[in-house]
């Protein structure tokens, strides 16, 4: 069984609808492997996308961040140019590869170099949302105000 009814689910809950898309979307696999890519963890915060595009130019190429999807597209127009291959072995067609970006993860650039799309992303957690350290006081509990039965009516 590899896909599960997440309907009953569905009804029950309110507010979790993009845990329940990820979900749907996590046993999808995506068709094709063109073009070729690597993750990489750089440090504790940033990462990069590497992708092979080689023979795509930049104009060719478009990155865009919407709601947590990073998709990469790229589109050949057809330029021929009337050559006769005896063997072609260097893919061109033109693609789109979506990534899935986990909450506070923004893309902070990207580059072609010699071939290579890389994607730079960088994960800032808000500070509301970072642990912080409560400070103990140590002293006599004077200040505490206890409520009895009879103050509280």
């Amino acid at each position: 069984m590899r896909t599960f009814d997440l309907a009953p689910l569905y009804r029950s809950t309110v507010g979790f609808d993009r845990v329940f898309d990820l979900l749907d979307n996590a046993g999808k696999a995506e068709t094709g492997g063109y073009p070729p890519y690597n993750i990489e963890r750089l440090d504790e915060n940033d990462y990069r996308i590497t992708l092979a595009v080689a023979g795509f130019g930049e104009d060719e190429l478009d990155v865009e961040l919407h709601q947590n999807t990073l998709t990469v597209t790229g589109s050949r127009g057809d330029d021929d140019d009337g050559r006769s291959y005896l063997y072609q072995g260097i893919a061109g067609r033109s693609f789109q590869r979506r990534f899935q970006l986990a909450e506070h993860v923004e893309v902070s650039g990207a580059s072609l170099v010699n071939g290579l799309l890389n994607i730079e992303l960088h994960r800032e957690i808000p500070e509301a949302l970072k642990p912080r350290k409560i400070g103990i006081s140590g002293g006599k509990a004077s200040n505490v105000k206890v409520l009895k039965d009879a103050d509280a009516a």
